[in-house]
């Protein structure tokens, strides 16, 4: 590994301490290093706040070594005026000597403008360093922006013999430890939906406990309103969207947004994209997991299995035939990860 790939590693280390908080923005972290040594540091903690680059270019005590210093920066610097002027401007104005990107941003509104703002200022800028693995940490963000919809994970928990429940009744399948990773995963994404059966058997309040992090913004897909508005799931805890086919409107912190049954996965993307949600955990039951499922619409798949659990009779497990590229175990529970092709 050579130099400019072990600083960009560190600049993904640092961005993935906001894991969980930076929606809608993507994760970033940015090193600054003078003859060698780093001088610099910062991460993008949460949308509105500084950028990265500015969070380590804060961090320098010496500003003096800035003209003589590169700045790594895991994605691209931004170009536009948010709630923060560009990035790129600010690298410009301090007269770095160089900078170095591990992945470019395929955001139109940056696409190569930050990098041509830097280089059209005489600033040697280099790209694609680790570009794989800087990707693979804003993998939510990449693929809202480039399929216009959030990124999926679709999670299940099942027995040895492949069922959900026994006689079709809420069962605990898992462990306290993988319930524990459960939460966090809650913590990590954007969003969790669950549709009207898993509602209404398990009440289930969605939110993240057994760890620290922000709830998810939780979906419910209910076409015809049946989940009574007692239920967890309506509670203040946290944002909640109900996607249904009756009626629309915001009422205190939940929004009714109006699909069609008909074809309903593609309305609900493109009114999971227009608010802006970046990631989604599928946790419905089977019905809702296998249309997912069927129409190849995810990227990851996270399968909890308790092998001596033996339910024998109740809601079979998801179809999914595929091959884990990893497999951790949680004393007796196993984890299996998917990856999408």
């Amino acid at each position: 590994m050579n130099n400019d790939e072990l600083y960009i590693k560190r600049c993904i280390e640092l961005a993935q301490k906001a894991l969980g908080k930076t929606y809608p923005n993507p994760l970033v972290g940015s090193v600054i290093v003078h003859n060698g040594k780093i001088i610099g540091e910062g991460y993008h903690h949460k949308a509105g706040e500084n950028h990265a680059e500015i969070n380590a270019i804060n961090s320098v005590e010496d500003k003096n070594l800035i003209p003589e210093s590169t700045i790594y920066v895991s994605l691209e610097p931004c170009a536009h005026y948010g709630k923060t002027p560009p990035c790129a401007l600010k690298i410009k104005e301090l007269g770095f000597k160089k900078v170095v990107i591990g992945a470019m941003d395929s955001h139109d509104k940056v696409n190569g403008k930050g990098k041509k703002i830097i280089q059209d200022a005489g600033i040697e800028a280099v790209s694609g360093i680790l570009e794989k693995e800087c990707i693979e940490l804003n993998k939510r963000f990449f693929t809202y922006h480039e399929k216009k919809r959030p990124y999926i994970i679709l999670k299940w928990a099942e027995s040895g013999d492949g069922f959900l429940d026994k006689n079709y009744k809420p069962t605990a399948v898992s462990n306290a430890l993988v319930n524990q990773f459960v939460h966090q995963l809650r913590a990590d994404e954007h969003a969790i939906l669950v549709g009207t059966q898993t509602a209404l058997a398990d009440n289930p309040s969605l939110t993240v406990r057994s760890v620290e992090g922000t709830h998810p913004v939780r979906i419910l897909i209910d076409f015809d309103l049946k989940v009574p508005n007692d239920f967890n799931i309506y509670n203040n805890a946290a944002r909640t969207f109900v996607l249904n086919a009756v009626k629309e409107g915001t009422e205190d912190h939940i929004e009714f947004i109006k699909i069609k049954k008909e074809n309903f996965l593609s309305d609900l993307m493109e009114s999971l994209y227009k608010e802006q949600i970046q990631s989604v955990i599928i946790e419905g039951g089977r019905f809702t997991l296998q249309q997912f499922i069927d129409a190849d619409l995810w990227d990851e798949a996270i399968v909890i299995k308790n092998e001596n659990l033996r339910l024998e009779n109740g809601t079979k497990a998801p179809e999914f035939s595929l091959i884990p590229y990893k497999t951790e175990n949680y004393r007796d529970n196993t984890i299996s990860f998917f990856k999408s092709k």
